[in-house]
């Protein structure tokens, strides 16, 4: 192979992370509005949890039985401990939460809420030493400064306003505010804060236990699988608890809920947990959670296109600091990520260790290799 096309080659392979956590946020925007919709017609949130994770068990297991036969280690007890953890922390307590907290706010108060969970992470893995951080080291600055500024960013686009932007495509439209008729009370906006806020604090949590688990349990797709699954059988035990005596709450029917339910449970759980464990493996849960704030980035613009939403200057300066500050978490974790990973040279010779420790016969050969 030749030096371009070997170089075209490692640029494609250093860019699928990216790719990855963004097609991620891309998925996760949409699960918001689906979501919200479903909640307005009335679903219950416990049910739709449950039904998620059914749709995501049910597409997520087979492949993961097939796939991973080979490479799925022997499950223990501190294994199947951590799973049933990771079944509770996301699938059932942070996404109960969140939708309640939707159904008290909004979509777009409920994503820009959860901006705090690249800082929550960040600070998590920081303390469990699961993050290098050297204050005095430029890359570990842009790191803590790049995550900053992306809840920095969210905020912006959260609470400042600022003037109409009057773009040729949504002219003629009427905002949000003056077709809902007003805002959401203090009150509920505080209620759905406070338990979104819990809900991203064991978002994080997952995160770094999913992180810590594929140490000693490193078959993404099977984790994956068995988080669902916990998932379901959790949730449906807290869903059994919380809605008894209304056996109403189970139907579903050919409509936007099924549609939430899948979609969500699909792209959003079983393919999103797979996606976070393959590049949380390589560059940490921090470089996942990094994007968080992009997913405001895209409804934002979305809507505006597509939705035909009026957009704010206020809206697209905190998009402008959250990319600002995504450049800068990226570039100190790629930074980090060529300091960690060994040249050809230095693979070659802890190769020839191993190799010497195995066999004492090569141990010369490995000495006399060295001193020349």
């Amino acid at each position: 192979m030749s030096n371009f096309g070997h170089g075209l080659l490692e640029r494609v392979k250093a860019a699928k992370p990216f790719f990855a956590v963004i097609f991620l946020q891309f998925g996760l925007a949409g699960m918001d509005i689906l979501s919200k919709a479903a909640l307005n017609q009335g679903m219950s949130n416990y049910v739709l949890v449950v039904y998620r994770h059914v749709a995501a068990t049910a597409v997520v297991a087979p492949f993961a039985l097939i796939l991973d036969k080979k490479i799925r280690p022997k499950m223990t007890l501190p294994i199947f401990i951590k799973i049933m953890l990771l079944g509770l922390l996301e699938p059932v307590i942070d996404q109960n939460l969140y939708f309640m907290g939707m159904r008290y706010t909004t979509a777009t108060f409920a994503a820009a809420m959860c901006n705090i969970l690249p800082a929550l992470t960040f600070v998590m893995a920081w303390i469990l030493r699961l993050e290098k951080v050297k204050l005095k080291c430029i890359r570990s600055q842009s790191k803590v400064f790049g995550t900053a500024a992306t809840v920095a960013g969210a905020m912006i686009m959260t609470l400042v306003k600022g003037p109409l932007l009057d773009l040729f495509w949504t002219r003629g439209t009427t905002s949000h505010e003056q077709q809902t008729g007003g805002a959401v009370s203090l009150q509920s906006s505080i209620k759905g804060a406070v338990m979104i806020t819990v809900g991203c604090f064991c978002w994080a949590c997952f995160m770094i236990l999913q992180s810590i688990t594929l140490k000693t349990y490193p078959a993404e797709l099977s984790l994956s699988a068995w988080i669902c699954l916990m998932g379901t059988l959790e949730g449906t035990a807290l869903a059994l608890v919380m809605e008894r005596g209304n056996s109403a709450v189970w139907a579903i029917k050919w409509d936007t809920k099924l549609l939430a339910a899948c979609y969500s449970g699909v792209f959003c759980s079983g393919l999103a947990y797979y996606i976070q464990g393959v590049v949380m493996k390589y560059r940490g849960p921090v470089f996942v959670t990094a994007f968080s704030p992009l997913s405001m980035v895209i409804v934002a613009v979305m809507s505006s296109f597509i939705l035909r939403e009026q957009l704010y200057l206020g809206r697209l300066l905190g998009a402008a600091v959250i990319i600002v500050g995504l450049y800068m978490v990226v570039w100190g974790k790629s930074k980090d990520y060529k300091s960690e990973t060994p040249t050809i040279e230095e693979q070659v010779a802890s190769t020839k260790q191993a190799q010497a420790k195995e066999n004492p016969n090569l141990q010369a050969i490995t000495i006399a290799s060295s001193g020349e």
